[in-house]
């Protein structure tokens, strides 16, 4: 294992679409990687497909990176030693190592078709061998490229992969052996010159030193080819003639236990952070996806995690993505901010809702925090439970779906009883609010709570679903509740 002082991790996504929570589990593990190891955490933009890749989703992947608090040592925006940082403004590094490969005997020229190419790996395939490139121009003759160039064909350049198995320890599933047959020489160079990623992603992370590489178990197979050019690497002087140490993360699956895709909605993360997840909730849960904190431990801040990072209880088994455990996860984080600190964090999802949010409304807000917090699951929700506070009474209406509980006739008795009760009383506060409904609808009416309060409930606050009603009351006042309560009459 490489010292603490000299380990370097890297997160290198491909900047197409929306991040994902996958992707997101990879940055997390290199994070708290580096931390815990005082090492260097990289972060590259891998860009070179200028077909898939988009400067919105490269926006959007920094965006990503910075709110959920992964902050990196090199890369765009920091800068650092080895940039740039992005491959597409890295081309002119990849063309003169492709030209040494070639020179010295590690790559060659192929000028087959795709057509020809994949009919030989069929062939090879119903003779019950392993399917890929058959090595048809490893040994060309002179005469025979000659006549494909003669025929204009373009080469392009493929590795050539050596004829022993390959075997490496991976830092969570053990010694892995790769036998030749299985790992078919392949392409790192497009005909039209453009290098390929089997070929730009090893170069990088030989130029910036990259000493251990976490990533998908779906990069697993790929593994072999880059520990060959490692070794070809070091022949021409490339890097510092270290291979990096690799460790392969376990799958995340979604529903009916498919691999968990960036087509599936709740792969999205902007999904998670529309609907109202604290970053240090979503993060707690990725980092129990494949990782364990030990003694049962299942809540913790990004520090804790790094601060007891041990890639030996990352698991080697999938991992399930459960949206209930991390909706739960997120709801104990939103119970353990403070009143303040929930309310500021509320605020943008009330302004993105289109209520106002000056000194008289934060006051109110902030009196409501501690009604609505433990009631939460996510940010989202508070614009439902507080828009009674926010809303004034000529605007205020009952939620479409909540209006039957006001519609009926023992429900428009519980509130013109509530109205005579409440008319003349002076002191409006929670405990006379609940003392006088409840001797009155209770006590003297014979009502069961649920039906004596829910009336009353949807009333004040418009929705089943509230803040407690008395506190509820108390905040809102005398003058729009008993408003509320005759406007609810008349529905």
């Amino acid at each position: 294992m490489t010292t603490n002082s000299k380990i370097r991790v890297r997160f290198c996504p491909s900047p197409t679409g929306d991040p994902h929570v996958g992707m997101i589990r990879t940055a997390l593990f290199n994070w708290a990687f580096a931390r815990k190891n005082n090492g260097t955490f990289v972060f590259r933009i891998e860009d070179t497909d200028a077909a898939r890749d988009s400067e919105d989703s490269f926006k959007a992947l920094l965006a990503a990176m910075r709110w959920l608090n992964l902050d990196w040592d090199e890369g765009p925006e920091v800068g650092g030693p080895h940039g740039p940082y992005r491959q597409s403004e890295r081309k002119d590094i990849y063309s003169p190592i492709a030209k040494d490969l070639l020179e010295n005997g590690f790559a060659y020229n192929c000028y087959c078709s795709q057509e020809e190419t994949s009919e030989r790996s069929k062939a090879l395939q119903a003779q019950g061998k392993a399917s890929g490139y058959d090595g048809f121009c490893r040994e060309l003759s002179d005469e025979k490229i000659a006549e494909f160039k003669s025929l204009h064909r373009v080469p392009v350049i493929r590795f050539r992969m050596p004829d022993k198995p390959i075997t490496f320890t991976d830092l969570i599933r053990g010694e892995i052996t790769f036998q030749p047959e299985h790992v078919p020489d392949y392409v790192i160079v497009r005909a039209n010159g453009e290098a390929l990623y089997p070929l730009v992603n090893p170069i990088d992370d030989a130029l910036m030193q990259i000493t251990h590489v976490l990533r998908g178990e779906d990069l697993l197979s790929s593994t072999p080819r880059q520990i060959a050019l490692y070794e070809a690497f070091s022949s021409i002087g490339v890097g510092n003639g270290t291979i990096p140490e690799f460790g392969h993360l376990p799958y995340v699956m979604g529903e009916q236990n498919k691999k968990l895709s960036k087509r599936d909605p709740q792969s999205s993360l902007s999904l998670y952070k529309s609907e109202g997840f604290l970053p240090e909730g979503l993060m707690n849960y990725l980092g129990l996806l494949g990782w364990s904190f030990g003694e049962d431990r299942e809540f913790f801040s990004m520090k804790e995690m790094a601060d007891n990072f041990d890639i030996a209880r990352v698991s080697a088994n999938p991992a399930r993505f459960d949206i209930k455990k991390c909706t739960a996860i997120n709801a104990d984080w939103i119970r353990s901010l403070s009143t303040q600190d929930l309310a500021d964090r509320l605020l943008p999802f009330l302004v993105g809702a289109g209520y106002s949010v000056e000194n008289k409304e934060r006051a109110l807000i902030l009196q409501a925090i501690p009604l609505i917090q433990e009631r939460m699951e996510t940010l989202s929700q508070a614009v439902g439970m507080l828009r009674f506070l926010l809303e004034n009474d000529e605007e205020f209406a009952i939620e479409s779906a909540d209006l039957p509980q006001v519609q009926s006739a023992e429900s428009k008795t519980v509130l013109t009883k509530v109205i005579e009760q409440l008319t003349g009383l002076e002191d409006w506060e929670t405990q006379v609010l609940h003392d006088k409904l409840n001797e009155l609808l209770v006590q003297e009416m014979g009502l069961k709570p649920r039906l004596a309060f829910t009336p009353i409930r949807v009333a004040i606050t418009g929705r089943r679903v509230s803040p407690p009603l008395f506190e509820s009351m108390e905040l809102l006042g005398k003058q729009s509740c008993l408003s509320r309560i005759s406007k609810a009459l008349m529905v």
